[in-house]
């Protein structure tokens, strides 16, 4: 599975565990999983195909909900006139991820990190979502 599949993977599953208890990632990965192919019957390969992309994601999922704290500490530094409290949750959810990535994923480099959560943020993000995100992310940079 291609870096960018697996990010936004794991931007939805994310997103989907403000809505549900933490002990229940694998089985809001199966539904997303589901979900996913069936919106992709018509194309050859499904959006999961190995258990090790199943174990990467579910893995930096847990990761990036162990370090929840630190990272909303961080978001809240330098987020001027916002908490993550009063952000949206695509954004917030964005904006976890984009930090775990550039801050505590040695494999990604910030810039990528950064370029990838403005496209999610134009994906999933209301209009202004994407400029939100950028800003934020400069000053965390």
């Amino acid at each position: 599975m291609k870096r960018e599949k697996s990010r936004e993977c794991t931007f939805l599953l994310l997103f989907s565990n403000d809505f549900h208890e933490a002990n229940e990632v694998a089985k809001q990965l199966d539904m997303l999983i589901e979900n996913q192919n069936d919106i992709n019957e018509n194309k050859e390969d499904p959006i999961i195909a190995k258990e090790a992309d199943r174990e990467y994601i579910t893995a930096r999922v847990i990761d990036i909900e162990k370090n929840i704290e630190e990272i909303d500490k961080k978001i809240n530094e330098v987020a001027v006139g916002w908490s993550t409290e009063r952000m949206s949750k695509v954004d917030l959810t964005i904006l976890r991820l984009a930090y775990y990535e550039m801050k505590m994923d040695e494999e990604v480099p910030q810039k990528v990190a950064i370029d990838q959560a403005i496209n999610l943020a134009k994906k999933y993000g209301g209009e202004e979502s994407s400029s939100f995100v950028n800003g934020i992310l400069a000053k965390l940079y």
